[in-house]
């Protein structure tokens, strides 16, 4: 039996039809409920243990990349292996069913919140999948906590960029680059650390992949000057044309053109993830444009964590809710002037995430063999184990203690995410079996 499953593992994987991926892809959009801890938890899982499309250290190396550019990596790292297995197509395939379900299920939600927001039973689905999100967060972090510290280096980079977040509230870039800059330089000293037969002994044999540790790079991933030129001009004109338009149309200051320009900055700046450019989107959004309310906002930012896709997708939330309260397009069409509202936020928040990947993995892929790029990169993936985990604790300590430490406790919050840990670490329940099960929970406590 077991020299079976070795010979299994031993078989070449065939090539994956475009269709097959595509699939894969528009399931990945309605299950990638967890944050990007738990996201990227789901691709390993599906991409790199089950199918076997891609081998762990191609997967990492991906990640390693999408980890330093500003936006949402899960989506990022979704669109780098799209492209990766079917070219530009294949990518904005990936890249865009990772965030069009939640698009359309978060302006469901929001014209829901809007016309029910104080019903009890929306209420009290939120009140069971916030343990759950957090359980997942948790979950996720020792997943890809013991995947990617493979020595006694990589888990003090770990523990610092924990320390480093968590007690001293160091920028998340800085953490980043602190932890690329050590990597580059332990390459130097011992470069052992950061080889394949170092770690051979503590990475779990996936086996042969469709994408392997040595395979060369297809064709269309090799760096072409010509290339990059077509991309950042396509890129350019699918910025530049839209904004130009509403300018025209509606003026500089009407509020979907400043939404458009508002949220090409957000997109820039969101180094760390979601949580990293709330507090720009919290002042701009309710303090500069009164788009919605502080309340509003965090209503939002509970739907952003409860539904499938990135958890940035709460900015289609404040695009809605903004464009709702205006009117924009008259008391009569109220819905089409929040899903407008929406789509714009959506648009220019992720435009860029597509120039980055399309635009710069043909560089990345050069170079997943050469250390002096790789140890800084797996540098960065031990800094990221820390940075969830604080994560995981902002998580856990908003459910637990919703209005803080002098607050009451929540026991059944409590006894729902030590419940939610059971089922993932012990019976490895599916995330979307325990999203489900955790609101119908919560659910019958809230009522």
């Amino acid at each position: 039996m077991q020299q079976k499953q070795i010979n299994e593992l031993d078989q070449p994987i065939a090539a994956v039809p475009f269709w097959q991926a595509f699939l894969f892809w528009l399931k990945l959009g309605f299950i990638s409920f967890g944050g990007p801890a738990g996201q990227i938890a789901v691709m390993h899982q599906e991409l790199v243990e089950q199918k076997r499309w891609i081998s762990e250290k191609r997967f990492l190396h991906a990640l390693n990349y999408c980890m330093l550019l500003p936006g949402p990596e899960a989506q990022q790292l979704a669109t780098y292996i799209g492209w990766l297995m079917h070219r530009t197509t294949g990518g904005l395939v990936a890249g865009i069913l990772f965030v069009l379900p939640s698009l359309f299920i978060l302006i469901a939600l929001s014209w829901i919140y809007v016309q029910f927001g104080d019903v009890p039973v929306i209420a009290g689905l939120f009140y069971g999948i916030k343990p759950a999100v957090t359980a997942i967060v948790f979950h996720a972090t020792y997943k890809i906590g013991s995947r990617s510290l493979k020595n006694k280096f990589l888990w003090f980079i770990a523990v610092a960029a924990f320390i480093a977040i968590f007690v001293f509230n160091i920028p998340f870039p800085l953490i980043i680059f602190t932890a690329a800059i050590l990597g580059y330089w332990m390459s130097k000293q011992q470069p052992d650390l950061f080889t394949h037969h170092a770690h051979q002994s503590n990475q779990k044999n996936y086996g042969v992949a469709l994408i392997d540790d040595e395979t060369p790079p297809p064709a269309h991933a090799v760096f072409r000057w010509i290339n990059l030129a077509k991309i950042l001009t396509i890129a350019a004109l699918l910025w530049f044309i839209p904004i130009l338009a509403l300018t025209l149309s509606l003026g500089w200051q009407h509020s979907y053109t400043q939404m458009a320009w508002f949220f090409t900055k957000a997109a820039l700046l969101t180094f760390g993830g979601a949580y990293a450019v709330l507090p720009y989107v919290y002042q701009g959004a309710i303090d500069h444009y009164a788009w919605l309310s502080p309340t509003q906002m965090i209503d939002g930012l509970a739907l952003g964590e409860s539904t499938p896709g990135p958890l940035i997708m709460v900015v289609a939330f404040v695009g809605f809710l903004g464009a709702f309260n205006a009117s924009l397009l008259g008391s009569e069409h109220l819905f089409l002037a929040g899903a407008f509202g929406a789509i714009i936020v959506t648009w220019f928040t992720f435009l860029f995430s597509f120039v980055f990947i399309l635009a710069g993995a043909p560089v990345i892929e050069s170079t997943h063999n050469q250390l002096k790029f790789t140890a800084p990169l797996t540098a960065i993936t031990a800094a990221v184990v820390g940075v969830i985990l604080n994560l995981a604790l902002f998580f856990g300590y908003h459910v637990l203690w919703p209005n803080g430490f002098d607050q009451a406790f929540n026991f059944e919050a409590a006894l729902m995410i030590i419940a939610a840990l059971i089922a993932l670490f012990k019976f490895q329940i599916n995330v979307i079996y325990l999203i489900f099960a955790s609101a119908l929970c919560g659910l019958v406590l809230y009522l």
